[in-house]
């Protein structure tokens, strides 16, 4: 009921959210990606709770609060989800927000889409895709960020560390949401240091953090306070990233593509 009546109360701001085709990119504080793991390592109940945590942030004053402290008051925003190397979805495109209305109506698509998972974890093939929708919108960040959220390390497709100085390289930043809410289960596929492999292989580019989720009474907490420091440009001195990173990396960054081989020997 919650999601219906978000989008039918929020149907003509999103109308309005739409870009224009023509004429000189929208300019706004940030160009955001959502870039969320839906791989079979994550049970139905944290799929849920993953995608409620977006939609609460996305409608919470904080979230309003920091949009309006912009210097133009508006960003541009995108959710996708992923999981192997051709697992990527657009599940909600690129959209204004510039306030209540639109930030409502971007949520409540979220919440009317259907909540699905799928084999495999390809961060970098996440990280490819979601750079790749930058220039498939008609707005001009000042920033561009890519917020990924997973629970495990890349096991599929092209290095995470190539990858990932290759993204920052054009400019972008990789934040990072590790969900540690589960203990390793002797799997050859978990790792107890997930906030760590984040940190130094995955996130990257000036001021880019990782905020690590172990409980899943946090996650609404985390997902907001991510959001707000996204919108705002603001890393506060007790997240941020050492930059460069752990060279070496304190976890190795093929780590999970050594775990699938020594489990499945391809």
């Amino acid at each position: 009921m919650r999601a219906v009546g978000l989008l039918l109360a929020a149907s003509l701001a999103a109308l309005l959210a739409l870009p224009s085709r023509a004429g000189a990119p929208v300019p706004v504080d940030v160009e955001l990606v959502l870039a969320v793991d839906i791989s079979y390592s994550m049970d139905f109940d944290e799929l849920a709770l993953q995608r409620e945590g977006y939609i609460t942030a996305l409608t919470s004053k904080d979230f309003a609060d920091a949009l309006r402290g912009g210097a133009h008051g508006k960003i541009a925003i995108i959710y996708i989800e992923w999981a192997g190397t051709h697992e990527q979805t657009v599940v909600v495109p690129w959209t204004l927000i510039d306030g209540k209305a639109s930030a409502d109506a971007f949520a409540a698509r979220l919440a009317a889409a259907p909540v699905r998972r799928t084999y495999r974890t390809s961060i970098s093939g996440g990280l490819i895709f979601s750079a790749a929708q930058f220039g498939t919108s008609d707005f001009k960040g000042v920033r561009r960020v890519i917020d990924i959220s997973g629970d495990g390390t890349n096991n599929q497709g092209p290095l995470i560390e190539p990858t990932r100085d290759e993204i920052v390289a054009k400019g972008i930043i990789i934040n990072g949401l590790p969900l540690m809410l589960k203990a390793p289960t002797g799997s050859m596929l978990d790792i107890s240091n997930l906030h760590e492999y984040y940190e130094d292989c995955v996130i990257g580019g000036p001021g880019s953090f990782v905020i690590p989720v172990r409980d899943k009474a946090q996650f609404v907490n985390a997902v907001r306070q991510k959001l707000i420091l996204e919108v705002s440009g603001i890393t506060p001195p007790w997240i941020a990233k050492t930059i460069p990173a752990a060279k070496p990396p304190r976890v190795s960054c093929t780590i999970g593509e050594q775990m699938w081989m020594q489990r499945w020997g391809n």
